[in-house]
């Protein structure tokens, strides 16, 4: 069973923390020595607030994953337990957009080397001038795949409100759930 993180939303209180921690884990750069117009902040999760609520929104690493089950082109594929997406072959599509029904997957810039990668074959018109468009990619949570600390999320949160679930512990969830259930239904018999 894959492993996924999820967030308390009675914990968080939508610091944004974590979206930055995120940005700074993907960078290959120091993001706070850059100059905002150059720094690729495309965090992998999406805080979002209501007037009563706040948490952030995170791919759930799909067991039949939706959006790999729609891409096109094979672009996205579980790799050890974490489903990934392959950003030299996406062809930003939005079809993964789509079919995710957690709104985790957005739509960003493509970076290489900390430049826009630029689409050769595609231009754009604006103000009646052509110029060529930059490469636009599907981006979403990959559990900070290779971080030695792991998801960069979960250790920075100042209220503690990530918690990574593993196969194990949905697991113990189940098998406590049941056993709830088989004690209450026990006493409804008495």
């Amino acid at each position: 069973m894959n492993t996924f993180v999820v967030a308390n939303p009675e914990k968080c209180i939508g610091c944004r923390t974590c979206e930055v921690a995120c940005v700074v884990a993907h960078s290959k750069k120091n993001i706070f020595t850059q100059e905002s117009n150059n720094i690729d902040f495309n965090p992998r999760l999406s805080v979002v607030k209501t007037a009563k609520v706040s948490a952030p929104i995170q791919c759930r690493q799909c067991e039949d994953a939706p959006c790999a089950n729609v891409c096109p082109n094979g672009s996205i594929t579980n790799k050890n337990g974490v489903i990934t997406i392959d950003k030299n072959t996406c062809i930003g599509c939005k079809t993964c957009l789509m079919a995710c029904p957690f709104g985790a997957i957005d739509l960003v810039e493509a970076y290489k080397n900390g430049e826009k990668v630029i689409q050769n074959g595609l231009k754009s018109e604006k103000d009646n001038k052509l110029f060529f468009k930059e490469k636009m990619i599907a981006n979403k949570c990959d559990l900070c795949e290779g971080r030695q600390g792991g998801p960069a999320c979960v250790e920075i949160c100042p209220t503690g409100a990530f918690k990574i679930v593993k196969g194990k512990d949905v697991e113990k969830s189940v098998k406590d759930k049941r056993k709830q259930v088989i004690m209450e239904l026990a006493n409804i018999a008495k």
